[in-house]
Parts: C-alpha cells; sequence; structure tokens
C-alpha cells in the first residue's frame, strides 16, 4: 500500500474543513429551533400574596391568611422594573410566554458563540488560501 504524502498544513486544512463543516451544520440545527419558538415576553411571572393594610383583619397578623393569589408580570424597561397586574386566567399564558423568552435567548446567544466560531473558522481558511 502506497501513502500519499500529505503536508501538515494540507492535513490541517482538511481538518478545519471537517470542523467548519460541523459548526455550520450545528448553526443549521440551531436556526431551525427558531421555528419551535412561540410568542414571547421578557419578564417573570409571580404570584403574590398580600395583606391589605387593616390592622384588625387576620392577614395583618397570619401569613397564611393574606389575601390573594394575585398574578404579575415583571421585567425591567429602561432601567426600570415594570409590574402588571395580570387575571389568574392570564397568568399561565404569560408564564409560558416568558419561558419561551428564555429559550429564544439561549437559542441566540448558542447562535452568537457558534457564529464567531464559524468566522474565525472562515477567516483562517481565507488567510490560508491567501498565503498558498
Amino acid at each position: 500500500m502506497s501513502r500519499i504524502p500529505v503536508s501538515k498544513s494540507g492535513a490541517r486544512s482538511v481538518e478545519r474543513d471537517a470542523s467548519l463543516g460541523r459548526h455550520e451544520q450545528r448553526f443549521l440545527e440551531l436556526k431551525r429551533g427558531l421555528e419551535q419558538i412561540e410568542c414571547f415576553c421578557k419578564g417573570t411571572v409571580l404570584k403574590r400574596m398580600m395583606k391589605c393594610g387593616k390592622a384588625q383583619c387576620a392577614c395583618a397578623t397570619d401569613a397564611t391568611k393574606r389575601h390573594g393569589p394575585y398574578f404579575e408580570l415583571t421585567y425591567k424597561a429602561n432601567g426600570k422594573t415594570v409590574n402588571v397586574k395580570l387575571s389568574p386566567e392570564a397568568a399561565p399564558l404569560y408564564r409560558a410566554a416568558a419561558q419561551q423568552y428564555r429559550k429564544l435567548k439561549t437559542l441566540i446567544n448558542r447562535l452568537d458563540k457558534l457564529s464567531k466560531t464559524i468566522l474565525r473558522h472562515q477567516a483562517k481558511l481565507a488567510e490560508s488560501t491567501r498565503q498558498d
């Protein structure tokens, strides 16, 4: 069996091409994940039990007798915390939307990291073809 001589730079080039292909394939898989994202919103849904403020009310002394539950969507806008009251029926919808937002952020962060990796590989390939 005869051996075909391959220079180290040639072996690296093939290795880089294969690596680049894997990264690009992963990027396409993650991009398809964007199609799975449904309606989303930034924030967290909170369930609150409140004191009414009346000194004679049982809620003033017993935490288990507080009024509620009351639901709120809370998020930051322009550096300030915003609270939006929600009906009990709307709370699960907003909770699911907030989960979709977190999923979207994770996906975008992964795409960003992978894009930078791909760009580094492409830049190295461009440099190596220029030098050849």
